[in-house]
């Protein structure tokens, strides 16, 4: 726990509670943005794992909180989880104490849940977040419990059986430099001209992209092969093969483990290959960019193809099954796309129209109902009832 000797003032005081991983942490950060610009102050808690906070989150104070998750886990390891669920709640309400918030954000991941709980139990109004387009199983726990819902789909499965308090979509907050994208025109393909892709699969990159993307560029003559322009995010164990077998097939390619400029690749990027986390569709809608969505198989509650459902139902991604992902299927997809250009400026248009590059100024607002205002004469929740 951390340590602090000066109690924060009461009035504007913000917790976000967020599970560790990316997912999480990004939108949270940008909400925190948004947040200190309209005079609140914030703290962040979170889990115990060492995580690398982004701006927005990097200077707030930090409470570490106990806490595993559930799903997967045999009866001794459930157990275990409901100990430390336990433990967390308790160290969360004594921090909670500590910080008199007016309100309690939670963005999910089973770190978040013992502060919403604690919330819950101390009457501090909560709101929850739901990036992805399934409910996660950490937000199901704390739902009935919160006093705002807000959403980044317009439909999240499971949600309507157990929503508590009224449900926004608010859309998934982006970084600024990525919502910028869309004041920027999609780079349409030339006919016969190159076509610039990026490649994502999360932090570490997607070992499928490595393995199956030099195979479906081999089947492609070497005319189509040399109108493409590859940037690809690749684990630093495969960039040594992955560079030999586009080096064979003379494959204008730049592999690297991690892109720390992804708001400058998503700008020249005309074809996004990626993973359908919520981050991803939030970033490649925000930006309005075309891409092929491969959902991680394994997600739980296999939330992930969900997500991508959403954006290729509204013509913005073409879902690609990771078994039907294969070297044959990729390169009849890229080879319809070099011929048909204008099949991704439409797709980057649909794209564009289901994006919320605002989601952050939009989740704030929620917030804010259960403020004071900047004076100070109002109590919290006074604007909601007033809205109500």
């Amino acid at each position: 726990m951390n340590a602090h000797s000066n109690r924060p003032a009461p009035g504007r005081m913000v917790v976000l509670a967020t599970g560790g991983t990316g997912g999480h942490v990004f939108p949270a950060a940008a909400l925190a943005e948004v947040l200190a610009q309209r005079g609140c102050e914030l703290a962040l808690f979170t889990d115990r794992r060492g995580i690398a906070l982004p701006n927005g989150l990097a200077a707030l104070p930090v409470e570490r909180l106990a806490g595993t998750a559930m799903a997967g886990k045999g009866i001794g390891g459930r157990i275990l989880a409901v100990t430390e669920l336990t433990r967390g709640v308790w160290q969360a309400a004594r921090r909670l104490r500590h910080y008199r918030p007016a309100a309690v954000v939670g963005f999910g991941g089973y770190a978040s849940v013992p502060t919403v709980l604690a919330a819950a139990r101390a009457g501090i109004p909560t709101v929850l977040h739901e990036q992805n387009a399934v409910l996660g199983r950490a937000n199901r726990v704390a739902v009935r419990r919160a006093k705002a819902i807000c959403t980044s789909f317009e439909i999240v499965e499971g949600l309507a059986a157990v929503t508590g308090g009224p449900t926004t979509r608010t859309g998934n907050p982006v970084r600024a430099a990525i919502a910028a994208l869309r004041d920027q025109p999609y780079p349409t393909p030339i006919p016969g001209g190159p076509l610039s892709i990026l490649v994502t699969g999360g932090s570490q990159g997607a070992r499928v992209f490595s393995d199956v993307l030099p195979q479906a560029l081999a089947l492609l003559t070497n005319q189509e092969r040399a109108r493409i322009i590859l940037a690809q995010q690749c684990r630093a164990e495969a960039i040594e093969a992955a560079a030999a077998a586009y080096d064979r097939l003379g494959v204008n390619v730049e592999l690297l483990p991690f892109f720390a400029d992804m708001p400058q690749r998503l700008a020249h990027a005309q074809l996004v290959i990626a993973r359908s986390g919520a981050s991803s569709i939030a970033e490649l809608t925000a930006a309005g960019r075309p891409a092929i969505l491969v959902p991680y198989p394994h997600a739980i509650d296999d939330h992930q193809t969900a997500n991508a459902e959403a954006v290729s139902a509204a013509g913005g991604a073409w879902l690609m099954p990771q078994e039907g992902f294969t070297g044959p299927a990729v390169a009849q997809r890229l080879r319809d796309m070099l011929d048909k250009p204008l099949k991704l400026a439409e797709a980057a248009s649909c794209a564009r129209a289901l994006g919320v590059p605002d989601a952050a100024e939009r989740l704030a607002g929620v917030v804010e109902q259960f403020l004071p205002a900047t004076n100070g004469n109002s109590r919290p929740g006074e604007r909601l009832e007033a809205a109500q």
